[in-house]
């Protein structure tokens, strides 16, 4: 069980009142869920029920973006032999399709390179660098990677090349010597936290844009926003700002699916081609589908999915997706359970967990971090051996800012990365006691020897009579998109009797509640995920309070009410 946090209204913000309401055509329960968002004036509210493209910063206010796009531009007007080194995962993928899409709508012939995560691993390399030199290429893009790339891009430059980096990864203190940096975290800007698919879309737009002044045709930047949402939610970037209204956007692109690809993936991911998404479903439905090829060295095929111009070729691809799909959560279950046993007989003795297996796939050890951690609640670091040495992916709780935790250990790494709740690392075989000690060590120094439990936050109360109303769980879809910095409402529920209790799933993991709130007589179903275990079978004829998320379930075609737990107590 979670500690139950209510969200406070942010000082300084407007008081909530019936006038202020009525000016933004809003009830009074959603203007009090804005102002725990921390919208302060009626304007910001507005921009944020109403995140419209006429919304987005203007050009000129990216940092680096002039120069980028004006080295693009001139090159290809020049004529010269253009590619785009994209990465293997949903970001980096998403990319590069909006790269070609655009460019090719200009008559440019684009290449591109996606490194091969288990050959190549992230970033760009010199061996293919020289590759595309041999190749003929002279003008060089690369999204959603580069910034670190220092030895690579000046054996760009060595070899003639022209280079321009579009990333948003935070900036080393040396920065590679490309011909133009775009990068929102380089200086103040209008959203530092852009994915790289984000960084792309405003490169591309200006390189659009000159262009179409050349020629007199502009493409309709509108027509990437479905790539942008989708790699934007895959890549679980802070969903407030620019990013909100370009994945808003973006969603309803994707419920159009008038790309055969998008319309293949959500049609094998269970959905109607012709669906509308929200963000949920999205990262946990076709996002998965896209990753499963590169964590599995197939990117090139999620990219051909993207681009793919018939339903029947986007068909056959979406097909062999899911089928990698299917074989990466086979094997994520099967590491996992592995994991959760080592993390048991560790749970005693350590605050910080370093677990290792010789045969992991380091495709999904990222995954299985995220879900340690959700078991556990303590920083999570999981290593597979590569060779001779071991690759490994972490991930923290929220009190612990895990790249800082790693610098403290940084000597006994090759390399190491990432930010305050995930990061990679790589180190010798040999090292591994040694980091297992010293994680632990680090993490006691910032958290003390007591394990923390998970906090979750609530909007307020709310009964089934509310919570079973249509018109309050439409206008809580107004909230919408839900991710990291815009979390979807959690209600406190008063006490409800336990009617009925049923576990469902292949392993029985899942549970659904019947539930009624005796105080109006209202009677709901409540389903908690990948939570069996937490509900006993006593529970039935007592009374519970919940922690939970209503929302329209539209699945069957047929509207009706969901209720998500979150966490439960007694009454």
């Amino acid at each position: 069980m979670k500690r139950w946090i209510y969200r406070p209204e942010v000082e300084g913000a407007l008081p909530p009142s019936a006038s202020l309401a009525e000016r933004l055509g809003i009830s009074d329960l959603l203007l009090r869920l804005l102002l725990r968002r921390g919208l302060s004036s009626v304007q910001d509210m507005d921009v944020y029920l109403s995140p419209q493209l006429r919304h987005l910063a203007p050009l000129e206010e990216w940092p680096g973006l002039a120069e980028a796009a004006g080295v693009i531009t001139a090159g290809i007007t020049a004529g010269m032999p253009f590619a785009v080194w994209g990465d293997y995962d949903v970001d980096g993928v998403t990319s590069t399709a909006l790269v070609h899409d655009v460019l090719e709508f200009h008559g440019v012939d684009v290449r591109h390179h996606l490194p091969d995560r288990r050959a190549e691993g992230y970033g760009l390399n010199v061996e293919w660098i020289e590759r595309l030199a041999a190749d003929g290429v002279r003008l060089l893009l690369t999204v959603d990677c580069g910034i670190s790339d220092v030895v690579p891009i000046s054996r760009a430059r060595e070899l003639g090349m022209t280079v321009v980096v579009s990333d948003h990864h935070l900036p080393p203190e040396v920065l590679p010597p490309a011909h133009a940096i775009c990068n929102p975290r380089l200086a103040c800007c209008p959203c530092p936290a852009l994915a790289g698919v984000g960084v792309a879309f405003f490169v591309m737009a200006a390189v659009n844009a000159a262009l179409g002044e050349r020629s007199g045709r502009r493409y309709d930047m509108r027509e990437v926003l479905d790539l942008v949402a989708l790699g934007t939610l895959a890549d679980v970037v802070d969903l407030g700002g620019q990013n909100r209204i370009l994945v808003k956007n973006g969603l309803l692109k994707i419920a159009e699916a008038r790309r055969p690809g998008m319309a293949a993936l959500k049609a094998v991911a269970g959905y109607n081609p012709s669906a509308s998404l929200g963000a949920g479903q999205v990262v946990f439905g076709l996002a998965p589908r896209i990753n499963a090829a590169g964590r599995l060295g197939e990117a090139e095929m999620a990219l051909q999915l993207l681009r793919a111009r018939n339903h029947g070729e986007a068909a056959q691809l979406a097909q062999r997706l899911d089928a990698m799909n299917t074989d990466r959560r086979v094997e994520e279950d099967r590491i996992l359970e592995e994991a959760k046993r080592q993390a048991e007989s560790q749970a005693a003795s350590r605050m910080g967990f370093v677990l290792h297996g010789e045969d992991w796939h380091p495709g999904v050890i990222g995954i299985v971090a995220s879900r340690i951690v959700e078991a556990y609640y303590r920083p999570t670091l999981i290593l597979c051996t590569e060779g001779e040495t071991l690759k490994g992916s972490g991930r923290s709780v929220s009190e612990f800012d895990l790249h800082a935790g790693l610098s403290q250990c940084a000597d006994l790494f090759l390399g190491f990365g990432g930010h305050r709740q995930a990061a990679g690392m790589s180190l010798k075989t040999s090292a591994l006691d040694a980091l297992r000690e010293r994680f632990d060590t680090v993490v006691r120094q910032a958290l003390g020897d007591t394990p923390l439990t998970a906090s979750l936050k609530l909007d307020g109360d709310l009964g089934f009579e509310h919570a079973s109303d249509f018109t309050v769980l439409k206008e809580l879809e107004m909230l919408q998109p839900f991710g990291t910095g815009n979390a979807e409402p959690v209600f406190a529920s008063p006490p409800l009797l336990v009617r009925g209790l049923r576990r469902f799933g292949k392993a029985r993991e899942h549970v659904e509640l019947e539930l009624t709130d005796e105080s109006c007589g209202v009677t709901l179903h409540a389903k908690a995920w990948r939570q069996s275990g937490e509900f006993s079978d006593r529970l039935r004829g007592t009374r519970i309070r919940l922690a939970y998320t209503p929302r329209i379930d539209r699945y069957s075609g047929a509207a009706s009410v969901d209720l998500r737990i979150r966490d439960w107590q007694p009454a």
